[in-house]
């Protein structure tokens, strides 16, 4: 088993960039995370919801064309490509702090940690 300076627990916007920046201090670091990197907040909670809201802003802005003398007619939305783009979202930005992990030698552990 390996030895490290510092386990960080959760690889949310705390713990991520704690990671890092403990390994750019010299540092031997590892992050326990049980499912994704960038944790609740990047993967279902704020990240996902905030794009699933910019689709909704697009289309809203739609019902404003004429105040800019513009038209168009038949707009319409498809649900499951607007989950599917926010989950695009998530998983780009998860992949991110991946390459930041590997890039800062930071060993990612997948489980549940305690103290």
């Amino acid at each position: 088993m390996a030895e490290f300076d510092l386990i960080v627990i959760g690889s949310g916007p705390g713990g991520y960039v704690a990671a890092i920046r403990a390994s750019q201090l010299g540092q031997k670091v590892a992050i326990v995370e049980r499912e994704n990197l960038g944790g609740i907040c990047l993967n279902w909670g704020c990240i996902p919801t905030k794009a699933l809201l910019k689709s909704g802003e697009k289309f809203e802005s739609l019902s404003h064309l004429k105040e800019y003398g513009l038209s168009a007619s038949g707009a319409t939305f498809d649900f499951d490509a607007i989950i599917q783009r926010s989950r695009g979202v998530a998983a780009t930005m998860s992949k991110g702090i991946t390459f930041l992990m590997k890039k800062n030698k930071i060993e990612v552990i997948e489980g549940s940690a305690k103290l």
